[in-house]
């Protein structure tokens, strides 16, 4: 986890994101590379618009919102501490950098996250204030790249006690396989598998033996939901596990039917309260 990537716009919950990609920075000696976000254009400008003045006001408005992203992250990363990173710098090292002074739109985020190793996020909310779901929804199914989920409030540490909410799915193997430099340094791992939350595929003892036989030394739980749903059940877990990072395949229904009838996924995102490791 060399290269870490934060899609950057003013949000409630970025001096939370900013911190989680810092620790993970910290940990792996990593760069951090910061660029504006905003809405695709498609979102905020009508489809049969009265005239093409609308267009420079798009335009400003993304200048501003450019500069208001830049100075929130280099203001942060001066406030911690974080080198700058020297100009033409090649080998990743602790330190940041912000090379795309324009704002990008959000399926930018899928395309240009293929570069990096990591893609840190806000939980996305209904709220005009929260994260958006596009940016995270760009990353999960276009980038081929982990995404790394900060909750509102800032974390105090990072992945040193994980819970790996075990369902037996492929969405679940790959994210865990992206978390493996993660679970290697944790000092507690512990699969979890809920009943009526599995899909067909290895039991959680068995995935649990997989990470023991690559020197993880993980364990391995069986939770009753008793009312919950599974996305409750995982949470409800990992709180009174103390754990402080969630490893979560993304997405295993499709979309539509998590929205229509829910989902471990859907529950998660927008519940949280710990930092959520996903990949689809």
């Amino acid at each position: 986890m060399k290269t870490v990537l934060v899609p950057t716009e003013d949000h409630d919950s970025m001096a939370a994101v900013l911190e989680t990609a810092r620790l993970i920075a910290s940990r792996f000696d990593s760069y951090i590379e910061g660029f504006p976000v905003r809405p695709a254009v498609g979102n905020f400008v009508a489809i049969e618009p009265v005239s093409s003045l609308a267009i420079p006001s798009v335009d400003e408005g993304d200048a501003e919102l450019a500069r208001q992203a830049q100075t929130l992250f280099e203001s942060f990363m001066q406030a911690h501490g974080v080198p700058h990173a020297e100009p033409g710098q090649q080998q990743a090292t602790y330190s940041y950098g912000w090379p795309r002074a324009a704002a990008e739109d959000d399926e930018f985020v899928g395309a240009y996250g293929r570069l990096f190793d990591l893609i840190v996020l806000g939980r996305p909310g209904r709220a005009a204030q929260n994260a958006r779901m596009p940016p995270l929804e760009a990353a999960l199914f276009d980038s081929g790249r982990p995404v790394l989920i900060a909750p509102p409030a800032a974390p105090q540490g990072l992945a040193r006690k994980i819970l790996v909410a075990w369902n037996g799915s492929t969405e679940q193997a790959r994210a865990t396989a992206f978390a493996m430099p993660l679970l290697r340094q944790a000092d507690q791992v512990t699969v979890v598998t809920v009943e009526g939350g599995m899909t067909p595929g290895p039991s959680g003892e068995e995935f649990a033996r997989y990470l023991r036989r690559n020197d993880i030394g993980a364990a391995a739980i069986h939770v009753a939901p008793g009312g919950r749903s599974t996305g409750e059940a995982i949470l409800d877990q990992a709180k009174s596990l103390g754990c402080d990072l969630l490893v979560k395949g993304a997405y295993t229904q499709s979309r539509l039917r998590q929205m229509m009838f829910g989902g471990a996924t859907r529950h998660i995102l927008a519940n949280a309260t710990l930092p959520v490791l996903m990949a689809h």
